[in-house]
C-alpha cells in the first residue's frame, strides 16, 4: 500500500459542532476586522485579489515549484474620522510578485513556504498601502481555500468514545437515515450534457455513508465492511479526505484568525471525525484480509521459510495509515504453526501498550488489531490435554 501524505493539523480540536468552540475573542475580532477591510474595497479590487488568491491556491495544491501573483493598483487602507474609505496606491514596481523557480524545483522547497516569507516582507514595508495589500491578498487565499475550493457537506454531529480526544463516531440520527432520492445531501445529482431530455440522475448514498460529512468519500461501514468497489478506491477516498484537511490546515498557516470563521470550524469538524473514523476502519479492513491471507498460506504450506507482519494502523495525530512492523517467524525453514503468531502477537501487545510515542487513542485501536490477530489465531493452537494419573 503506497504510503499517504503526513497532515498535521492544528490544535485544539473541536469536539462539538459548534462553529465558534476553540476561538478566542481576540482571534475572532481580528477575523472580523479583516473581512470588514476586505468589504471595503471596491467591487473590482474584491474580484482581482480573489484572482490572486485562485491563482495561489491552485499553485498550492498542486505542489508547483513557481507561483506569480500581482497587487492592485489602488486600495482602501481604512477609513478617516468621518468614516469615509481613505485610497492610497501602490508602486508599480512592487505590484508583480514571482516566486520559485528552477532553483525550487531542483532543491524541492515547498512554495508555501516562500510564499510565507514574502509575505511577512511585504507587510512589513514601510509603505501602508503595500503592507495592507499583503494582509488582504493572505486573507483572500485563505478565506478562498476555505470557502471555494471545498466542497460543503452535511451538517453532523460526532461522538468521541469515553477516553478519546477527537469526536469520531457518528451520532445516531434517525434523520440520517432516511432515503437519499428525498434529500440534496444524501445524493451526488448529475445532470446530462449530451441529452438534455434525461434530466437528472440522482445517486444514493447507503445509510452508513449518510451519517458523514461528504459521503462520496465514505468507504467502509461501521463493521469495517468496504462499500466501494475495491481497496484502491478506498485509498483514493483516504487521500481525498486527507487533503481536504491539508487545504485547510494551509489556509490558518497563511491566517491563523481563520479558525474563527464559521465555515471552517464545520468543515474541519465534519472531515477530521470522519477521516480518523474512516482511516481506523480501512487498518481494521486491512488486519482481517491479512489475517485471511496467511491462514491461506499456511493451509497451502506456504509459510515455511518465516513470516513478519506490518499492521496497518491509524495514527489519529498525524492523521495518516502507518504500520507496526514485527517479526513473528524467523526466516528460514521453520514450519509455521498457529503458535507462533499467538506468541508474537502477546509480546507485540506488551509494547505497544507501553509506546508513550502514540497517542492514548491510537494506541488503543492498534491494541484492539493485536487482539484480532490473537483470537483469530489462538483456537488454532492445540493444547495438550494431561491425563490424571499417567506416568
Amino acid at each position: 500500500m503506497p504510503k499517504l501524505p503526513v497532515i498535521h493539523t492544528p490544535p485544539p480540536y473541536v469536539d462539538s459542532p459548534n462553529p465558534l468552540d476553540g476561538a478566542s475573542a481576540d482571534i475572532r475580532n481580528e477575523y472580523e476586522e479583516m473581512q470588514a477591510l476586505f468589504e471595503m474595497q471596491a467591487p473590482m479590487v474584491q474580484h482581482f485579489l480573489e484572482a490572486q488568491a485562485r491563482q495561489i491556491a491552485d499553485a498550492i495544491v498542486k505542489k508547483q515549484s513557481q507561483l506569480h501573483f500581482m497587487l492592485p493598483d489602488k486600495i482602501v487602507i481604512r477609513n478617516d474620522a468621518h468614516g469615509k474609505p481613505v485610497s492610497a496606491a501602490i508602486p508599480t514596481e512592487l505590484r508583480e510578485q514571482l516566486l520559485g523557480g528552477v532553483i525550487s524545483r531542483l532543491t524541492g522547497e515547498d512554495i508555501r513556504k516562500a510564499l510565507r516569507q514574502r509575505l511577512i516582507e511585504l507587510e512589513g514595508s514601510n509603505i501602508e498601502a503595500v503592507s495592507t495589500c499583503a494582509c488582504l491578498i493572505r486573507h483572500a487565499a485563505a478565506v478562498y481555500m476555505v470557502h471555494s475550493l471545498l466542497p460543503t457537506g452535511r451538517r453532523v454531529t460526532y461522538v468521541a468514545p469515553e477516553g478519546e480526544e477527537i469526536p469520531a463516531q457518528p451520532a445516531e440520527d434517525d434523520q440520517s437515515r432516511e432515503s437519499a432520492i428525498t434529500a440534496a445531501t444524501d445524493a451526488i445529482a448529475e445532470e446530462g450534457q449530451e441529452d438534455e431530455k434525461r434530466g437528472e440522475l440522482v445517486v444514493p448514498y447507503v445509510p452508513a455513508a449518510r451519517r458523514f460529512y461528504l459521503p462520496q468519500w465514505v468507504a467502509f461501514d461501521e463493521q469495517s465492511h468496504l462499500l466501494v468497489n475495491s481497496i484502491n478506491e478506498a485509498e483514493a477516498h483516504i487521500a481525498s479526505m486527507q487533503q481536504f484537511l491539508f487545504i485547510l490546515h494551509t489556509a490558518v498557516s497563511l491566517a491563523a484568525y481563520l479558525v474563527a470563521d464559521p465555515e471552517y470550524q464545520q468543515k474541519r469538524y465534519g472531515m477530521l471525525g470522519q477521516l480518523v473514523n474512516q482511516g481506523r476502519a480501512f487498518a481494521r479492513f486491512e488486519t482481517e484480509e491479512m489475517i485471511r491471507i496467511i491462514k491461506h498460506r499456511a493451509a497451502a504450506q506456504d509459510l515455511n521459510r518465516g513470516l513478519s507482519l506490518s499492521l496497518p494502523y491509524f495514527d489519529d495525530q498525524a492523521l495518516e495509515l502507518r504500520t507496526h512492523d514485527f517479526e513473528v517467524i524467523p526466516a528460514g525453514r521453520i514450519l509455521f504453526v498457529p503458535a507462533f503468531v499467538v506468541r508474537a502477537v502477546r509480546e507485540e501487545y506488551a509494547k505497544v501498550a507501553q509506546d508513550t510515542r502514540l497517542s492514548p487513542s491510537t494506541r488503543k485501536y492498534l491494541l484492539a488489531e493485536l487482539s484480532i490477530f490473537e483470537e483469530a489465531f489462538e483456537h488454532l493452537v492445540k493444547t495438550p490435554k494431561t491425563h490424571q494419573g499417567s506416568r
